[in-house]
């Protein structure tokens, strides 16, 4: 393999008796030499590390593929061939085994704040990439929130939507109803009023009843797996240290539309009753709505919140509850 050394992978080592010189290079987690510099560090000729390394390539003591390397160097028209830390470790017990100690030492030390220092420079990127990212997954929510129903070809998209934009509406009216008035715009920061198992299981079985009734659903639609749903349901309430995992409103609702999508704990309409009761939490909560009186999140962008949590990697679930809570500020 070939690379080329940037001025920053290059270290200056001098051994404590000064008697050793060189310029070591990093790069692959590990130092490089060559066996002009090899020989320098251990005060022997260049024929005897030579003989040295082809020894320990033979003997198969270290692979020649992995810890081998040609760089291009200054004042060199061809690349130069360079060691691991591992050959030249296996040559200094060869031929000058207190200065291989001694460099071991050094290079193990070095090696370490290199490694410490990359980590810390590779969070940065990649917190950088992450917000990147965030910012351009929350583009595409919105540009599918600008699609018309039209554009939402798949059939299971167009079901998904006849569900938020029907279904839901009906249960939104008979709460209000119910309550005698309409939802005041913005609500408080914590839950008012705690999301039951029992009711949102009556929720999703006049879902499930009425999407039957008409057709727009099998015999396995809303059919629990196990107990995953009630513990979805109780988990939005979990304390640990006094403290709850979910403290506000927001936070609440994006995790339990996260969970019922995610961990499946229904045999068929996942996406479907997350996306119902992601709004009847809301709603019970008097979150639903801005003080316009528009909902915070519409049918088209609740359709694609769905679609896009459905596809996503589990490793981005804080990506994808991101994007929920920037949505409903």
């Amino acid at each position: 393999m070939e690379s080329g050394l940037k001025k920053e992978k290059i270290v200056i080592y001098k051994n404590k008796k000064n008697q050793a010189a060189v310029k070591v290079y990093f790069d692959k987690e590990t130092v490089w030499l060559n066996q002009a510099q090899i020989t320098a560090l251990f005060g022997v000729d260049r024929s005897v590390v030579t003989k040295h390394i082809r020894n320990i390539f033979r003997d198969g003591e270290v692979k020649e593929k992995s810890n081998v390397q040609k760089m291009h160097i200054a004042n060199s028209d061809k690349p130069v061939q360079f060691y691991s830390l591992d050959i030249v470790l296996a040559v200094g017990y060869r031929t000058n085994t207190t200065r291989g100690i001694e460099f071991r030492t050094w290079a193990t030390r070095v090696l370490k704040d290199h490694i410490i220092k990359g980590v810390t420079l590779n969070q940065k990127r990649l917190e950088a990439l992450r917000g990147a990212r965030l910012e351009e997954l929350g583009k595409t929510v919105k540009l599918l929130d600008r699609s018309r129903r039209k554009a939402l070809n798949p059939d299971e998209a167009v079901g998904l939507l006849d569900v938020i934009s029907n279904y839901a509406k009906t249960w939104l009216i008979l709460e209000q109803y119910d309550k005698d008035g309409l939802l005041e715009p913005r609500g408080p920061l914590r839950s008012s009023e705690q999301f039951t198992y029992a009711k949102a299981k009556e929720a999703v079985e006049a879902l499930r009843n009425e999407l039957v009734k008409n057709k727009q659903a099998g015999d396995l639609f809303a059919s629990e797996r196990g107990r995953s749903f009630e513990g979805i349901i109780s988990g939005l309430e979990q304390a640990f240290g006094g403290q709850a995992l979910y403290p506000g409103i927001s936070e609440k609702a994006a995790h339990l539309f996260y969970f019922i999508i995610k961990d499946h704990p229904f045999s068929d309409g996942n996406k479907r009753i997350a996306s119902l009761l992601f709004i009847l939490f809301l709603n019970q909560n008097k979150f639903l709505l801005r003080e316009s009186g528009e909902r915070k999140i519409n049918d088209n962008t609740l359709v694609a919140l769905a679609l896009l949590v459905a596809e996503s990697n589990p490793k981005d679930k804080d990506v994808m509850i991101k994007i929920i809570l920037n949505l409903l500020v």
